[in-house]
Order: C-alpha cells, then sequence, then structure tokens
C-alpha cells in the first residue's frame, strides 16, 4: 500500500537531527542577508527520499515562517509516489497559480489549434462607389492577440488585416454608424472579486470581446525644457479617447522622481501628479488600463480608416450584451464583409503562461463558457462563431448568399453571465481531473480574485492529469522556464533548476506560489505546488521568492529515487 508522507513541525526537527550524521544540513534561523541558491547549491545533494524530506521540512519550520502558512505537494510522474506533502488538503490563495487551471480548461475543451474569429458586418452591401449605405459592425468574440507585445511593438498593426480586407474589396465611405459589438460575453468587464484598487493597473484591465494592446494605454512622463515647467505626458499609442490631467512639475538636478497616476473606476480621465527632475531624461513609465476597451477599439479602427481615406459620417458606438438583451441582432440580414482569425489557442496559454497575463486568462475563461455546449474542441479544429451573415470578401458580390448561422453559440442558461458558465465547466472539467470535490473554489479565470482558494493536492492532480493530456507538450512548454523567460526569467539563475523547472509563479500581497515540473538530478520526473500563504517578510534583503525557490532548487539537485 502506498504512504503518503505529511509531517509538522516537531517530527520535522526530531528528523533533522537523527539524519545529521548522513549528510542533512540542520536549519538555522538565517542571517539577514540569507543566500538561499548558494546555500543550496553548496550543501551536499540529499541522497534518498528521506533526506530530501527532513530538508524540506527543516526549510519550511523555520522560525520566521510561525505566522504564515506553508501548503507543499510533490509527486513523482513516474511512479506515482508522494515525495512530499505539508497541508496539502487544506485551502490556499493560488494567485496567478489560478491561471494553470484556466488554460488547462481551455486546452481540453477548445483544442490547441482553436482560433478565435473578429468579424466586419455590414447592414448593407457596398454600392459601386465603394459606399456601405448603413452601419459598419466590428463584431467581437474575445480575441485577445491584437497586441502591440505579439506585432513587435505595433500598437496598430493587429488591425491592419481588417482594415485591408475593407480596402480589398472597395469600401470608401461609411455613410452610418461605426459600431463595435461586445456582446458576445454576457455579464460584466471585471472578473468576480476583482478588487477596486487593481483596477486602474495593466494587470487589472477590463475583460471584453474586442480587446486591443491589453486594454491598456503606456503612459510617457518626461521632463520639460526648463525646470518650473509642467511635466510633458504622452500615451503609447496617442489617443484622444483618454482625457490627461497634468499636474507634474519639472524639477532642478538630481531631485528625486516622484510620479503617482489615478483613473477613477468608471472613468477615462487620467490624473498623474508628482515631479521629475530635468537630468531624467528616461522620465517616469506606467500602463494604465482604460475604461470600455470596446470604445477604444472602435475609437482606434476609427483613426485607422481615416488614414487609408476611408470615412465615417456616423457616430462610434458600443453595443455590449445589455443593449442586446433589449436589441438582438439578426446576422441573417447583415453581409459579412471580412473577418480575422486569432493565432491558435496554443499560443494564447503561451502568451498567458509565460508573462502571468491577467486578462489573458479570464478571456480564456470567457471563451470556454460562451463555446460551452456549441461542440467545440474535441477535434481541436472548430473556430470560435461561425460566419454569419452574406460573405462579401469571399464571393463574387452579386452571389452572395445570406447564411443563418448564429455568430455566438447558444449557452445553457441565457440567466448566467458566461463567466459563471465557464466556471461550472471547470468544475465538470475537475471531476475528470480526478480533484476532490470542492478542492478547487475559484470565482475568476486569473487568480487576481482574493476569494479563490485551491489546496496542492488539486493542482498536483491537475498538473499530473495534464502531463499525460493530448495536449501535454502544449501545456508544459507554455509554462515559464527557471532561469530562461516568463515571469522566472530571473529567477533561479545559476542553480540546478534553471532550465529545468517549468512552473508557473503566483503573488499577490502576502501570497507566493509556484507549481510545475521539474525532472530530479537522477532523471525523475515531478510535479509539484508550493503555496506560501499570509507571509509578510520585513527583510528586504531577500525575498518570498527565495524562499520558495528553495525548494525545487532540492528538488533538481535530488540524486536519489522515490523508488
Amino acid at each position: 500500500m502506498k504512504r503518503h508522507f505529511s509531517i509538522n513541525v516537531s517530527l520535522a526537527i526530531a528528523l533533522i537531527y537523527l539524519l545529521a550524521p548522513a549528510g542533512i544540513l540542520i536549519a538555522q534561523e538565517p542571517k539577514p542577508a540569507q543566500q538561499p541558491y548558494q546555500q543550496q547549491q553548496a550543501a551536499p545533494q540529499p541522497e534518498t527520499v528521506e533526506q530530501l524530506r527532513a530538508r524540506i521540512a527543516a526549510h519550511i519550520s523555520q522560525p520566521r515562517f510561525a505566522p504564515a502558512a506553508w501548503g507543499v505537494k510533490i509527486v513523482s510522474l513516474d511512479t506515482g509516489k508522494v515525495i512530499f506533502e505539508n497541508n496539502a488538503q487544506k485551502y490556499f490563495s493560488p494567485a496567478s497559480n489560478a491561471k494553470l487551471y484556466t488554460t488547462a480548461l481551455a486546452l481540453d475543451r477548445l483544442g490547441a489549434d482553436f482560433r478565435i474569429k473578429t468579424s466586419l458586418y455590414a447592414t448593407a452591401r457596398p454600392n459601386l462607389s465603394g459606399t456601405i449605405k448603413g452601419n459598419l459592425i466590428i463584431y467581437g468574440r474575445g480575441d485577445p492577440t491584437m497586441a502591440a507585445r505579439l506585432n513587435g511593438g505595433d500598437y496598430y498593426k493587429g488591425l491592419e488585416p481588417l482594415i485591408n480586407q475593407l480596402t480589398a474589396v472597395g469600401v470608401r465611405k461609411i455613410e452610418g454608424d461605426l459600431i463595435a459589438d461586445e456582446s458576445y460575453f454576457v455579464g460584466p468587464r471585471l472578473g468576480s472579486g476583482w478588487e477596486w484598487d487593481d483596477l486602474q493597473e495593466y494587470y487589472g484591465a477590463e475583460a471584453s470581446a474586442l480587446t486591443l494592446n491589453d486594454n491598456a494605454l503606456d503612459l510617457y512622463v518626461k521632463p520639460a525644457a526648463r525646470v518650473g515647467l509642467p511635466c510633458a505626458i504622452t500615451t503609447g499609442p496617442p489617443t484622444s479617447f483618454v482625457t490627461i490631467v497634468n499636474r507634474t512639475q519639472t524639477t532642478p538636478k538630481g531631485s528625486e522622481t516622484l510620479v503617482t497616476v489615478h483613473r477613477p473606476i468608471g472613468e477615462n480621465t487620467i490624473y498623474v501628479t508628482g515631479r521629475v527632475p530635468i537630468d531624467n531624461a528616461s522620465g517616469y513609465y506606467t500602463a494604465v488600463s482604460v475604461h470600455n476597451p470596446a470604445g477604444l477599439f472602435a475609437a482606434m479602427f476609427k483613426e485607422m480608416l481615416a488614414q487609408r481615406g476611408i470615412a465615417v459620417t456616423g457616430l462610434v458606438r458600443v453595443f455590449d450584451w445589455k443593449y442586446r438583451e433589449g436589441v438582438p441582432a439578426d446576422f441573417s440580414k447583415l453581409y459579412e464583409i471580412g473577418s480575422v482569425e486569432s493565432l491558435p489557442l496554443r499560443d494564447i496559454v503561451r502568451e498567458t503562461l509565460k508573462p502571468s497575463q491577467n486578462l489573458y486568462a479570464q478571456l480564456l475563461l470567457l471563451q470556454v463558457g460562451a463555446n460551452q455546449g456549441s461542440g467545440v474542441g474535441d477535434q481541436g479544429s472548430a473556430r470560435s462563431g461561425n460566419s454569419s451573415g452574406a460573405s462579401i470578401a469571399q464571393s463574387n458580390g452579386n452571389n452572395a448568399t445570406r447564411q443563418s448561422t448564429a455568430p455566438r453559440p447558444s449557452t445553457p442558461d441565457p440567466y448566467l453571465t458566461t463567466e459563471a458558465v465557464g466556471l461550472d465547466a471547470m468544475t465538470d472539467f475537475l471531476a475528470r481531473v480526478g480533484v476532490k470535490k470542492d478542492d478547487v473554489l475559484l470565482e475568476e479565470g486569473s487568480g487576481l480574485s482574493r476569494k479563490d482558494v485551491v489546496t496542492p493536492n488539486a493542482t498536483v492532480a491537475l498538473l499530473t492529469f495534464m502531463n499525460r493530456h493530448r495536449f501535454a507538450e502544449d501545456y508544459r512548454n507554455a509554462l515559464p522556464i527557471a532561469g530562461v523567460d516568463g515571469s522566472l526569467k530571473n529567477r533561479m539563475k545559476d542553480t540546478l533548476a534553471a532550465g529545468n523547472v517549468r512552473a508557473k509563479t503566483g503573488t499577490l500581497r502576502y501570497v507566493y506560489a509556484l507549481s510545475g515540473y521539474v525532472t530530479t538530478a537522477a532523471g525523475e520526473r515531478l510535479a509539484f505546488s508550493i503555496m506560501l500563504n499570509n507571509y509578510y517578510n520585513s527583510d528586504r534583503s531577500s525575498s518570498a521568492r527565495d524562499d520558495i525557490d528553495a525548494i525545487p532548487i532540492m528538488l533538481a539537485g535530488f540524486t536519489g529515487r522515490s523508488q
């Protein structure tokens, strides 16, 4: 019978002294300038599972962790044996470890080749002079990849394929409104449990079916030419969609740079206050989320139309799910001018996990919810939202025929939000994973909510399941690599874990997590989940991330085997 190992503090201390003759490092309260990487590299590597267990126990039972809570679970993927566990059955805030669940669900339900479609619909076909005597509708389905960071830093490049399709069919004028339709997702733009003081930050950006440049603006504050003048403030991209209130000042050489930025909730006025010294040429930079991102999408789209010589005589409007409840769209009466598809889902998962992108994770949960019951995913080849209306771009104009396929798949319950339907799908998925009921309580898809709780048991079960999933390679390759890329780029460098550990980070205030895969020095593959909650470290010379990283470094150097 398999024996699962769980250890408490008193047992840990006893084991330490019993195993000291075998070369086990006896844990002591570290000095303020702790260097866990170097300590782990210099210490003799554990040769048995018992020695490894004792070393991990010694690490997490240090007195400085007394007010905190450690949750740890380590399992061999080769033998199925539990290497170590501590509080593995208890709830912990996962922070961005929640993205492990969302991306796994998306790959399982939608397939790694799944692409998300954005369409251009018109209420009338272009006439011979290239005029659309009606409205042009940009219909989004949650593509997050129209982003400058995925297009060489070009803010506009993600929109170019749609603009090119309009010009290809000869559109020169739109005698109607430009409508940004984000009604594909039902419910608020914010994830459940997101807190107000995160919402102006780039990592708290609103989720919309029409997403552009991660729904945030780059903000640059640079000194003016003379001391006493207001600083120069610019956005990337430049836009009139937001209003900047400049309350800054250029200060003398050698003074401190101090800038605060505030965008009130539900507004697009950005207040910038503070000072930048005249000799600080680089100035101050931050990124600020925008309210009503579909409106920004439409504003930038209209600017690009004007640059291509396409005039819009009407207004720019946004239609959301609340509007569509009262005025449903009849897509059978619309003409599809063109469309563009996202990168494959495997790439979206990578761009979610490696940089820990909250918006993308939430959009993936919503994508699953929107497609729940539509039958996509089993073959990994379905497309989000089939074409509807007459296809202008793919027809010879007069031969276009209207289609009746609904652009938005139906959901099981029209009274549920898309987020809620996605979370119901998560519950079904985790039952297949073998996760114990109620071991995972997620409110949204990113981990930004402090109401999210999971157990280390559940996270390791998920990692084990995904290790043998048909998209296991896509899942593993999307994880940050220690010392190489993503949110682990600057962690565990020059250790045995570098280039080896593939894991998802997680950080909120007083919350730290790391879960993923590592191969030991003996070649054994392990899955692990490490969660440290309610931990405050007053010593600025050390980091809680180092405390977390010490464990996978131990695992990477382990020379024994679990057999």
